[in-house]
């Protein structure tokens, strides 16, 4: 069972990143899952930004950027591939 970490609050299209709201902690490398009514694929999180700034973690609570491989919409969640 995947664990729900974080909802997508905005994507920008022009440079592929997603704003999201983490409800649970997050590292480069893990196995994510990103799923919505449009949205429904699995990648590795291997870019992170707070304000701008390189992250390589992120606690929850946090609000982070992160490149996605595929469109993402407002309302999409973010799961960890357990």
């Amino acid at each position: 069972m995947d664990k729900l970490i974080g909802t997508v609050t905005h994507y920008f299209p022009k440079i592929g990143v997603a704003v999201v709201k983490l409800t649970d902690d997050i590292n480069d490398g893990d196995q994510i899952r990103i799923a919505g009514i449009h949205s429904n694929f699995n990648q590795l999180v291997s870019s992170m930004q707070i304000e701008h700034k390189n992250i390589t973690s992120a606690k929850k609570g946090q609000e982070i950027g992160m490149k996605v491989v595929q469109q993402v919409r407002e309302g999409d969640m973010i799961y960890k591939v357990l």
